[in-house]
């Protein structure tokens, strides 16, 4: 039996954090959770993720700077991004890099959990090829 799907959740907000952790446990992902980008890439025991989902924007380093050093490093993973502070330039720039979506906090779990499932496919495409 293949290892559930990791999930990365970056957000400097405690609660959401632990709330994002705990629907995905609850459907059998796993989960990592991390404050801010830095955090992340400084995790060196991290195994390969199936998807993150960031917070666009936070301290020390946000998502877009995440976005842009996992992708300057060859790092595709498929990101979906939330905030509470949408704009269209923040939108253009990360779908430009090559985000999957661009959800307004609070976000709805339905929602969520679509783009997701979208992302987790997409990957087992790409790894069946």
């Amino acid at each position: 039996m293949p290892p559930p799907p990791l999930i990365v959740i970056v957000d400097d907000d405690a609660g959401v954090r632990a709330s994002l952790s705990s629907l995905l446990r609850s459907l059998g992902h796993a989960v990592r959770a991390y404050a801010h980008g830095q955090e992340l890439l400084e995790d060196t025991c991290l195994p390969p993720a199936d998807c993150i989902i960031s917070d666009a924007q936070m301290p020390v380093l946000d998502g877009v700077q995440l976005q842009q050093r996992l992708r300057a490093r060859g790092d595709h993973i498929p990101m979906i991004f939330m905030t509470a502070f949408p704009t269209p330039a923040l939108e253009a720039r990360l779908r430009a890099d090559g985000a999957l979506a661009f959800l307004r906090k609070p976000v709805d779990a339905t929602t969520l959990l679509g783009w997701l499932q979208r992302a987790l496919d997409d990957r087992a495409d790409h790894t069946k090829v």
